[in-house]
């Protein structure tokens, strides 16, 4: 039987909540006050409470105090998860707070449901259940090297790491390609740590993040007074990266004016400052990537096909996550032991069943999306056991961001596709704009009213 300690100054609510959990089957004892509480938990894990109904309000230690005082005993590793739930008459936010921050399970206000109380004491002791389905999940995934960085054992893996074991060394120059979130920019420090140019920098440019006004200063540095802003000389990036590495992410939003500049790079090695007219000579590995399908830009007149050839020398195709799906556990592992509820704290647990959501979820932001799940889910869990409620894996999400490709096999109209795209673009625009319609329509290119019609059109609330 499920030890419960019930602890209340109040005779009547400790006989009425022993009736409630004693005809659910659990052993439950009571106690009076904050001191008694504190003597209960100090007994040996076999004899003590494995829950306390606990009220904030009793004489000689309140609630918040024993869960100090609890936490202190246990130690900094139990205290994350201490096996009590709060109850109060005197409820506000400011306590709630304060009792989850020193450990509290759950916060219940007076007066209270029976239904409630007894479906949360039910919750507490299912999490801690899931405790050995997670032992026996860790022992399948096993010990990994920590030093690795790239998880993965799936054989669309593999051959990412056949790859770029054979071109590591090589001076060749490289076009990774893949979804955003699939892990580009970790495929190109990989390179440049193992190649010959691993004792020179590796400088990387986001030329999505960058205007086109500022973007070849930023490349190719400037001369003082070359324009209106420019006090100083200065050099660019790829003067900067010589005798190393440069990577240029999203090079696909790159303008073709920008792009023939580069092409001359790859041809000839050299380069002149903006607003410059003497040759700079270098030496540096260029690692591209991009999210678009640049035969696709190429035949629509976006990109240059003689550049793309040149970067294109050697190849390496990122899969999305929803590919390789075998790789989530493995994934999941590492990202549990990176981010942890405290420095100090080991790290979070997952049940199966959250695991399996994991696993059947399409992850349209792919790996970098399932870090930033795992990474939100270990704060709620406060460090604990993750379970289903913590990762906020919706249905409509999993839909309105079903891959294209995906889509057209399935046969679906381009008239459906489009108004699939165009919903979640005004998701998307909603969300980087927190809500801000005015700000959502401009970054849409949109007037107000118009960009307000569409959302009544596809019945977005924001």
């Amino acid at each position: 039987m499920q030890r419960v300690l019930v602890a209340d100054d109040d005779a009547a609510i400790r006989g009425v909540l022993r009736d409630l959990l004693e005809d659910e089957g659990y052993d439950v004892s009571e106690a009076e006050n904050g001191g008694s509480v504190v003597t209960a938990m100090a007994e040996p894990a076999g004899a003590r409470p494995e829950l306390v109904l606990m009220d904030i309000r009793m004489p000689d230690k309140s609630g918040l105090e024993v869960l100090r005082d609890i936490g202190n005993a246990l130690g900094s590793g139990e205290a994350l998860h201490l096996p009590c739930i709060i109850m109060t008459a005197f409820g506000s936010s400011n306590t709630a707070i304060e009792a989850i921050q020193l450990g509290a399970y759950d916060y219940i206000t007076k007066p209270f449901d029976l239904d409630h109380v007894l479906l949360t004491v039910q919750r507490f002791f299912e999490r801690q259940q899931l405790s050995d389905q997670v032992q026996t999940l860790q022992v399948r995934l096993g010990e990994r090297d920590p030093n690795e960085i790239m998880i993965g054992n799936s054989p669309a893996m593999q051959e990412v790491y056949k790859t770029i074991g054979r071109i590591a060394k090589s001076d060749a120059t490289v076009l990774i390609t893949g979804e955003t979130g699939t892990g580009k920019e970790l495929v190109a420090s990989i390179l440049h740590n193992a190649s010959t140019y691993s004792r020179g920098p590796l400088v990387k440019v986001n030329c999505a993040a960058l205007p086109e006004t500022l973007l070849e200063s930023e490349l190719f540095g400037h001369e003082k007074g070359s324009f209106t802003g420019a006090v100083n000389q200065r050099k660019g990036r790829f003067e900067m990266a010589n005798k190393g590495t440069i990577f240029l992410d999203e090079v696909g939003e790159m303008s073709l004016s920008t792009q023939k500049k580069l092409l001359r790079i790859l041809q000839e090695r050299e380069f002149e400052r903006v607003g410059g007219s003497i040759s700079i000579k270098i030496d540096t590995r260029v690692i591209s990537a991009t999210n678009k399908v640049l035969p696709q830009e190429i035949e629509e007149g976006r990109f240059r096909e003689d550049l793309y050839y040149r970067l294109n020398i050697i190849s390496i195709y990122l899969p999305p996550l929803r590919d390789r799906r075998d790789d989530i556990p493995l994934l999941v592992e590492h990202f549990l032991n990176k981010h942890r509820y405290q420095p100090q704290a080991g790290p979070s647990r997952i049940s199966q069943s959250a695991l399996h959501d994991l696993m059947d979820y399409e992850f349209p932001g792919n790996v970098r999306q399932l870090e930033n799940v795992i990474e939100r889910a270990t704060v709620l869990s406060r460090g604990g056991v993750i379970t289903d409620e913590h990762l906020a894996l919706t249905d409509a999400d999993n839909r309105r961001f079903i891959d294209v490709g995906q889509r057209v096999r399935k046969g679906t109209t381009l008239e459906a596709l489009t108004q699939d795209v165009e919903r979640q673009a005004l998701h998307e625009a909603l969300s980087q704009a927190e809500g801000d319609r005015m700000a959502a329509a401009s970054l849409l290119g949109l007037k107000l009213p118009e960009f307000q019609d569409r959302l009544e059109t596809y019945a977005i609330r924001d």
